[in-house]
């Protein structure tokens, strides 16, 4: 590939991360955090996999990824699905890769909450019961 950067964007619940991918030396940061002390572990962990199954591909590049919204879960998800996005628009021999492994690391989960409803005491579903005794 051209040094060109590509840009992704990946979405979990409310997080929303973008991610920006060039030519490098394979450095990783999170909000300006490097993803080697990147915490809490879970997290880190669950962003690491698109770049262990693309070990090769992610040591020539430099990713670099802002996460806003959500909880640390989400912004996690939200991060890995951004990276996995650039590097297989980056190297699309990935792409088969990474859908064999976990299809959340290119396709987005849409499960959003449910909005509250009336007469719920702000649950999404639980009704207030009636007595008629």
């Amino acid at each position: 590939m051209a040094s060109k950067s590509i840009h992704t964007s990946g979405k979990r619940k409310r997080a929303i991360a973008r991610a920006t991918l060039r030519p490098g030396k394979g450095i990783v940061t999170i909000n300006n955090v490097s993803l080697s002390i990147y915490q809490p572990r879970m997290a880190k962990m669950r962003i690491q996999e698109p770049l262990l199954l693309a070990k090769d591909a992610a040591s020539k590049v430099n990713i670099s990824v802002n996460v806003r919204g959500g909880g640390i879960a989400s912004q996690a998800d939200a991060s890995r699905l951004a990276i996995a996005k650039a590097l297989s628009e980056h190297e699309p021999s990935l792409r088969q890769a990474f859908l064999d492994y976990d299809r959340q690391l290119l396709v987005a989960d849409v499960r959003r909450k449910e909005s509250s409803k009336p007469n719920t005491h702000g649950q999404a579903r639980a009704k207030r019961q009636k007595s008629y005794r």
